[in-house]
């Protein structure tokens, strides 16, 4: 496990992005491999302020999946060509990572070291860990991006996660799990009211 927090070393990562923009395949390279849940981390921040970055969601959604995959399966990380090379403008992604790390920084005082372990245990919890960041990817990625918290819950959760499986920090693990549990919950009562409104609508149409 590396000493330096998590915060500081994303802080450092932001700090030396390039000017005009950057590809995935880029920040994989600088963070390594060993450094991906670092990666998922710093992907999260981007949804944790009501700012819309055009195409970020879908590509960042889709590798932190691709992350939670070769985790899961114990794989060398692989992203389709089409995301790992697409252009990521940093004029407006780096001042949102700035005002993001203050959130971070927040859960990072929350997290402890080797609490609830058996939570952050190898064998059948990595199994279910790595899952659950695969479902807070896939939450990420559904197409409710105009709507208010959308994107913040599951980014809630994944950062809870990413930071809970660095710092083996179960109690961070299990509020990854509740953050992914309330997103399901709200995009449930998000679909409902929806098709309580397509009915009302329509009745008073066909009247």
């Amino acid at each position: 496990m590396h000493d330096e927090p998590v915060s500081q070393r994303i802080r450092a990562l932001v700090r030396t992005l390039p000017s005009t923009g950057i590809t995935l395949s880029e920040l994989i390279h600088r963070v390594g491999n060993d450094g991906l849940l670092i990666l998922t981390a710093l992907l999260t921040l981007v949804f944790l302020l009501p700012v819309s970055i055009p195409g970020v969601s879908t590509v960042f959604g889709a590798a932190i999946l691709l992350i939670g995959v070769s985790r899961l399966f114990r794989r060398e990380l692989w992203i389709p060509a089409r995301i790992k090379h697409k252009i990521i403008g940093t004029r407006k992604l780096r001042p949102v990572l700035r005002k993001a790390l203050r959130w971070l920084k927040k859960i990072e005082r929350v997290s402890r070291p080797n609490r609830i372990q058996w939570l952050v245990a190898d064998g059948p919890m990595e199994h279910l860990n790595n899952a659950s960041l695969i479902l807070g990817a896939i939450l990420l990625m559904m197409p409710f991006g105009l709507i208010p918290f959308s994107n913040t819950f599951p980014a809630v959760a994944l950062l809870f996660l990413a930071i809970g499986l660095l710092q083996r920090d179960g109690v961070c693990v299990l509020l990854g799990y509740i953050s992914n549990v309330a997103t399901i919950v709200y995009f449930g009562v998000l679909i409902g009211g929806g098709g309580l409104v397509a009915r009302e609508v329509f009745g008073r149409l066909t009247g």
